[in-house]
């Protein structure tokens, strides 16, 4: 049986007078290891590709994290250089892929960055620099040249009774690790609320009746994939569901 194709975003790196379009190992092996998955790294082109095409060809799409952050005049604000840096193509890229893949309810996993250009492409906002916001934890990764220190678990979450997520890893509150400073404003336009920390910065988030699987955690499973049982089980969620997409694709 042919496995499943999913689609990994892809940042947009200035280097040796090149742009790099490129996407972190520790997101592509857990699409080959947790979710039994062939990663394809898409470039950050924007308009200049035919989105459906590609869209046509796959099972998934993973949305990854990333250092930059989403700029704010996408969602009605002003960027400032304290909330850069930006990747101007990336966001022309993965926000209206984003949106499309849940229209055709092609499978969506979104992580971090990921979940922010999810809630974004639906119509959301942002909160920038939460960390300065009363009442919120820091949420930013320890400072650390370890990256186990810096993808330590950091803090519980509360899950929603009867979500998406309740159903790939119960009701039970769980411990994630934490490395962002922006969070989830104003949803977007059919997304609901499926985890939350104790200061109330949303954690996950699905879409209500979407005709596709689509989950989005603010943490990062990726890293701890191989060790980490909730981890664990959000990748091979995102793998059954991209294999039962397949299968109906394929006409199996």
């Amino acid at each position: 049986m042919t496995k499943p194709l999913v689609l990994v975003t892809a940042d947009v790196k200035a280097l040796d007078g090149y742009n790099w379009h490129a996407a972190i190992s520790t997101y592509l092996h857990a699409v080959l290891k947790g979710s039994d998955a062939i990663p394809m790294i898409l470039p950050s082109l924007g308009s200049e590709l035919d989105l459906d095409a590609a869209l046509d060809h796959v099972d998934g799409v993973l949305a990854t994290g990333s250092r930059s952050n989403v700029n704010p005049l996408l969602y009605g604000q002003e960027p400032t250089q304290e909330n850069g840096p930006y990747d101007p193509d990336r966001d022309a890229t993965t926000l209206p892929l984003l949106k499309r893949a849940v229209e055709r309810g092609i499978p969506v996993f979104a992580i971090c960055r990921g979940m922010q250009e999810l809630n974004v492409a639906l119509g959301g906002t942002l909160l920038t620099e939460i960390q300065v916001l009363e009442g919120r934890r820091d949420h930013r990764a320890p400072t650390s040249d370890k990256q186990d220190e810096r993808f330590r678990i950091a803090h519980p979450v509360e899950v929603t009774e009867g979500g998406c997520l309740a159903a790939v890893l119960g009701e039970e509150p769980f411990e994630v690790n934490s490395l962002h400073r922006q969070a989830v404003g104003a949803l977007g336009n059919g997304l609901v609320i499926e985890a939350e920390a104790e200061d109330g910065t949303i954690e996950a988030v699905s879409v209500k009746d979407s005709p596709g699987y689509v989950l989005a955690t603010q943490w990062h499973p990726e890293y701890w994939v191989t060790t980490d049982g909730p981890s664990k089980r959000l990748f091979a969620a995102f793998g059954n569901a991209v294999r039962t997409y397949r299968d109906k694709r394929l006409g199996l």
